[in-house]
């Protein structure tokens, strides 16, 4: 039982839900919304310390309205015109929402079903104890140093609480294997979000094998990792940092299926498909796999002719589509082994690649890493012998909602298949509402920063089923660097503040008002077209006439 000087207020009785009940505490105990209490209860004849969370908090006595009604008078001048003191004149009525008592052999949170008698005192949930048993860590006690544990991400610290007072360690393995996704508004704090989790995962205690898909080139920083102490293992462990820009980025033509093709060529008739789709199948049954466009063609005159008008439209549009893009070639290709690695994090830089290039990359890529990963649990050569995951910045730009992204199909693919064979995926993004229902769905921990547009709002609580409706109303009020983390990771919801990176950020807003000053500066310092030019010696003579 609490002791009284930690009693923070008195159950008063249950509350409209099953699972709620509200209790009272005066004004000196603040007590936001979010926070984490704990009361004890019998439970098969044994004390149990049941967790709940505060969800709402009203005010039920105060200071007479009248009396506040003159904006110009002080409310401790009102407390003593009344004579009362001013710190016992505020009474609130706080509704909080059951979680259970911490079942060790669960290693999980149980519902003891029964609400606290009226007159139960509550008591602020102890630091450590949140740290232990919030996350799904799986420790056999709810009270573990969670700092000794391996395979942990420090992520942040709860929000209600002072700085670093409660720190939140999530599994590294549970959101890798069940997939993640990380959903806020632009400016919110998404790819420094990211950036934290990929810092956690490079540390010698996890040597993740990663890779970052980066359509705008915002994970710039990341070397820094590289020769930073707190990245060094005692073995010499140091984690290896790999950009790659478009110009290393290659599509060999025959790692494309019938399906990309289709989805780069401009509207091509029945005929022209049924054309190419034979061909196509005659080419990948070759032994050869570094044919090209030109193979291609001359396969499909063999077989229709070299007068086949179909055939002579679609070479028009094979060569300007794909012989003509540097993104594609016969023979060159991204080297899985270079890409993927323990203890290395690969950025693969699009910025400089159109939307369906970056499509076509990503789809092929993941489809040869899925294949070797396949072929590793099958016990087949493989060039990916270990577990992976890839991190898609902008995810709806490649698992979107509506369109015909080639991408679309191995992203369903990895989210519902990939936790078996060692792929795990994170989908980054500001529109929730425009990643595709299924991918999102099978993301199990989610990170959820501010949200404000409805439409997004309604997909996280469609598809994050771990994050209740009391959590979700906290998305709008959110600032920059605070997250609701829940799903798979978390045994409960929480409202956290994101670490500090270790790293600079790449990925900061623009001084845009500077700039401004900085270019009209600029511009003032420049001659006008219409100055005369300067030749050097003695006076201009002006614009002449070439007449």
């Amino acid at each position: 039982m609490a002791a009284r000087s930690d009693v923070i207020g008195t159950v008063a009785g249950p509350g409209d839900g099953p699972n709620e009940f509200v209790f009272v505490a005066p004004a000196d105990r603040t007590i936001k919304t979010g926070e984490f209490i704990t009361y004890s209860v019998s439970v098969e004849d044994e004390t149990r310390s049941v967790f709940a969370r505060v969800t709402n908090r009203e005010l039920i006595r105060g200071l007479p309205e009248g009396f506040l009604a003159d904006p110009g008078v002080a409310p401790d001048t009102v407390a003593a015109t009344l004579g009362v003191p001013n710190d016992d004149t505020e009474l609130y009525r706080l509704t909080a929402t059951v979680i259970g008592y911490y079942d060790a052999n669960m290693t999980t949170f149980a519902n003891p079903r029964q609400l606290p008698d009226p007159g139960t005192p509550l008591s602020i949930a102890p630091d450590p104890q949140l740290e232990t048993v919030l996350p799904n860590l799986g420790c056999e006690t709810d009270r573990v140093d969670v700092t000794e544990l391996g395979g942990v991400a420090h992520i942040g610290w709860l929000l209600n609480r002072a700085e670093e007072a409660t720190n939140i360690h999530v599994p590294i393995e549970e959101f890798v294997s069940t997939h993640l996704a990380i959903l806020a508004e632009t400016g919110s704090g998404k790819s420094y979000t990211a950036s934290v989790l990929i810092e956690e995962m490079m540390r010698p205690s996890s040597r993740a094998s990663l890779l970052v898909f980066d359509p705008h080139g915002e994970y710039g920083t990341l070397d820094e990792m590289q020769g930073h102490e707190a990245f060094e293992g005692e073995d010499g462990y140091r984690p290896d940092v790999v950009y790659y820009n478009p110009d290393r980025l290659h599509v060999r033509i025959s790692e494309l299926e019938i399906g990309d093709v289709m989805a780069i060529l401009d509207n091509p008739s029945n005929r022209m498909q049924e054309r190419l789709s034979t061909a196509w199948r005659s080419m990948q049954n070759q032994e050869s796999r570094t044919w090209g466009v030109d193979d291609l063609i001359h396969e499909m005159e063999r077989i229709y002719g070299e007068d086949d008008s179909s055939v002579g439209a679609l070479e028009w549009r094979l060569r300007r589509s794909i012989q003509r893009n540097d993104l594609f070639h016969p023979e060159e290709n991204v080297p899985l082994d270079d890409i993927v690695d323990p203890g290395q994090c690969t950025v693969l830089q699009m910025d400089t690649l159109d939307k369906r290039d970056q499509q076509l990359i990503t789809t092929v890529l993941v489809r040869r890493l899925y294949r070797e990963r396949l072929d590793d649990v099958r016990g087949r050569d493989t060039e990916v012998d270990h577990p992976i995951f890839a991190l898609f910045e902008e995810g709806h730009r490649f698992a979107p909602a509506s369109g015909d992204a080639p991408s679309l199909g191995i992203m369903r693919t990895i989210a519902s298949e990939g936790r078996k064979f060692g792929f795990g995926l994170g989908i980054i993004s500001q529109r929730p509402s425009k990643i595709d229902p299924d991918v999102l769905s099978q993301c199990g921990t989610q990170i959820s920063m501010k949200i404000r547009n409805p439409n997004d709002q309604d997909a996280i609580k469609k598809s994050v089923e771990a994050a209740g409706e009391d959590v979700t109303r906290e998305l709008p009020g959110l600032t920059p660097g605070q997250a609701i983390v829940s799903g798979d990771a978390m045994n409960t919801p929480a409202l956290i503040q994101v670490r500090r990176r270790r790293t600079e950020h790449g990925a900061e807003s623009r001084a845009v008002i500077d700039e401004w000053r900085d270019a009209y500066d600029q511009r003032q310092r420049e001659p006008s077209r219409s100055e005369a030019a300067d030749f050097g010696e003695g006076d201009s003579t002006g614009v002449q006439s070439l007449d």
